[in-house]
């Protein structure tokens, strides 16, 4: 299982570049669901989402590497974070 330094430190996928994934995966994935949220909370969902996006591809062995597919990943987390949520939300 990887830290999240070594995944940080990764080549192309820094700091900004996970703000910018999570930023359009949150966007992407607000759409998706119908959602209204600010620029910073689609943000969070997206970084969010990345992980577990990430976790649920390495779980189902399909590789994620590149702009693209980790944005697709990104997003699928994202709007499972978003069902999740909204799941608990209502419960409550």
């Amino acid at each position: 299982m990887e830290s999240f330094a070594a995944t940080m430190s990764q080549p192309g996928y820094g700091f900004f570049m996970t703000l910018l994934i999570g930023l359009l995966a949150g966007g992407i994935a607000e759409r998706l669901t119908s959602e209204s949220h600010g620029l910073l909370t689609n943000m969070l969902v997206g970084v969010a989402g990345s992980f577990v996006g990430a976790k649920i591809a390495e779980l189902l062995e399909i590789p994620v590497f590149g702009f693209w597919r980790t944005l697709l990943a990104a997003v699928a987390g994202a709007v499972v974070v978003i069902v999740i949520w909204n799941a608990l939300r209502r419960r409550s």
